[in-house]
């Protein structure tokens, strides 16, 4: 058992970066992960990592070693979970991370039903829009558009959400409703910006199979989605908003939906829906806390989104 204390604390200090994020993973002091650290050294008779109060590195050995016993500790825990699935029992810590609106509109209303499935687990919402990373920070699952992937974690398409451009009536009124996409150039456009990268995300369309960004006139940019949302309802001008944020408004009147679906002519184009990814670390991430959750999210999000219409 010391030296499987010594193998744990040796894989998530190289994972997270340091002692410290180890101790803080393993509930246990900074201290106690170098001594077992030191005894895994001792009884292999060789250095694994050089490290001071700052930083650490792999020796030559330790990188062999690390490459050995990173898949051991992970099968280990997967039969854990197995065993868990036995007992009929799922516990532990879930860690996700999801962007604001979603996880404000979407996830939010539908975590009590899964809690009350399992009661056993503790869990953890970590919403933002910016970059996660799910060893250093201890995620489990990730929900993230196309454009936040990368090749490091392992993603399955989790939904497809449509986009409404809309405008209040009120904008509408006084400024004309666009009988064209090209007519963006002359009304009001508000612009969604990512909080990360600060990038304005273009407005894009499907006609007759092919995707293009048509020219607009961008008047506000805003970092938060529901901020933009509101600004809209104020008369603001035209935003593009995911369904699950524009549909209340819409039912009750506040916005209007524009360029909809079903016309395709050369004037008009459907709205470019957004796609949402499940993503975990790695296969081995994929333990049965995480599968139940990816389960749970298949059978509860909707089969299509309203839009109000």
């Amino acid at each position: 058992m010391d030296t499987m204390r010594g193998v744990e604390s040796f894989v998530r200090s190289v994972e997270l970066g340091s002692l410290a994020a180890a101790s803080r993973r393993l509930g246990i002091s900074a201290a106690a992960v170098s001594q077992n650290i030191a005894r895994l050294e001792s009884a292999l008779a060789t250095r694994l990592l050089t490290r001071t109060t700052r930083s650490l590195a792999l020796t030559d050995s330790g990188e062999v070693y690390y490459q050995r016993v990173k898949g051991l500790l992970q099968e280990m825990e997967l039969a854990a979970e197995a065993v868990s699935l036995v007992d009929g029992k799922v516990s532990g810590r879930l860690k996700i991370a999801c962007s604001a609106a979603f996880a404000r509109h979407v996830l939010a209303p539908l975590l009590p039903m899964f809690y009350e499935q399992y009661p056993e687990l503790s869990i953890e919402l970590m919403a933002s829009d910016r970059h996660v990373d799910h060893r250093q920070e201890g995620i489990d699952v990730s929900i993230r558009i196309r454009e936040q992937l990368d090749d490091s974690l392992v993603a399955n398409r989790l939904t497809t959400v449509p986009l409404v451009y809309c405008a209040s009536p009120d904008y509408l009124d006084k400024n004309g409703v666009p009988d064209s996409i090209a007519e963006l150039r002359q009304h009001r456009c508000l612009l969604f910006k990512i909080p990360v990268d600060e990038k304005i995300v273009g407005w894009s369309f499907i006609r007759h199979g092919e995707r293009f960004q048509p020219e607009v006139r961008t008047a506000m940019v805003c970092d938060d989605i529901d901020m933009l949302a509101n600004i809209t309802v104020a008369g603001g001008g035209i935003a593009r908003l995911a369904a699950f944020v524009a549909t209340p408004y819409i039912t009750e009147g506040r916005l209007i939906p524009l360029f909809e679906a079903g016309n395709h002519s050369e004037l008009h184009g459907e709205a470019e829906p957004l796609d949402y990814y499940f993503c975990v670390a790695d296969r081995f991430a994929k333990t049965l806390k995480v599968r139940v959750f990816q389960d749970f999210l298949h059978q509860n999000l909707p089969n299509s989104w309203d839009k109000g219409e």
